[in-house]
């Protein structure tokens, strides 16, 4: 696990009127100096733990129809993501998440380190010119599999994990977690993009989700989201534990996956629902 020294998420977030607003939703802020209460389950997790995280609109999406995702949520859930990554030993995206958003993946908006780099590249289409490739800036994996003549090709310097995938031509996301795992990255952040968060949740290998809400409206063709089989009776829907914190105009919601009540079994079900622009994962 990185070691974080201090905590400017609350430095980023906006002021706020006391321990607890109005909404019943706590500050992350310098009425929660760290963020204690935020992190707190991750920093108690232990050598095995995965966390998820999703940025969405009021009306679930996660960027417009075009894609763009620049910014939804505010400067001080960006933070939250920095410090998530500080926290954790390997970041994981799908390729998709590569193809149009071009992230670093590196931790610049608090203090830590960077954890490892992990890209799901099923179909081998990660542009070699891609920063989390072509950077340096940290160590990074490429998850492929066997080509027809070899191995995939990956840039010098970049490390790939040779993984089998099932008849959807997807990685199993327990066999990812397992592989990462098994080279010492027991905690992970699985950061998008919305298919991939998905395709974690459905398989019931996640600890906790981190869902943070910005105050606009993308419309109905936006990209979504969380996109998983639902009931049909709003009385049978997952529920799990959650706690609400603001972080700025934003509210982060903590879901406690490993609590859930009563409700269908998220894994049971066809393909997740919603656009998800050409985005590959396991």
């Amino acid at each position: 696990m990185s070691a974080v020294g201090g905590d400017p998420v609350g430095d980023v977030a906006g002021p706020v009127g006391g321990p607890r607003d109005r909404t019943g939703v706590s500050p992350v802020g310098p009425a929660d100096p760290g963020g204690s209460a935020l992190y707190a389950p991750l920093r108690a997790g232990g050598p095995r733990y995965a966390v998820a995280q999703l940025g969405q609109s009021l009306d679930g999406c996660i960027a417009t129809r075009t894609g763009d995702a620049e910014f939804v949520t505010g400067e001080a859930d960006r933070a939250h993501l920095h410090q998530l990554r500080a926290y954790v030993d390997a970041v994981v995206v799908g390729v998709g998440t590569v193809v149009s958003d071009d992230p670093r993946l590196t931790v610049r908006a608090v203090r830590g380190d960077d954890p490892h780099r992990v890209v799901l590249d099923p179909s081998a289409r990660c542009p070699r010119t891609a920063r989390v490739l072509a950077d340096g800036a940290g160590a990074t994996w490429v998850v492929g599999r066997a080509a027809a003549g070899g191995l995939v090709d990956v840039p010098a310097g970049v490390r790939l994990l040779v993984l089998p995938t099932g008849d959807d031509g997807r990685f199993a996301p327990a066999g990812v977690l397992d592989a990462l795992a098994g080279l010492g990255l027991g905690r992970v952040l699985v950061e998008g993009g919305g298919r991939t968060v998905s395709a974690f949740l459905r398989a019931g290998v996640l600890d906790r989700l981190h869902l943070s809400v910005a105050p606009v409206l993308l419309g109905t063709d936006g990209t979504t989201g969380i996109g998983v089989p639902g009931p049909a009776l709003a009385r049978d829907a997952v529920r799990p534990p959650s706690r609400a914190f603001r972080l700025g105009d934003d509210v982060c919601f903590d879901l406690d996956l490993r609590a859930a009540g009563p409700g269908p079994d998220p894994r049971r079900g066809g393909p997740a629902a919603g656009q998800q622009q050409g985005e590959q994962t396991g």
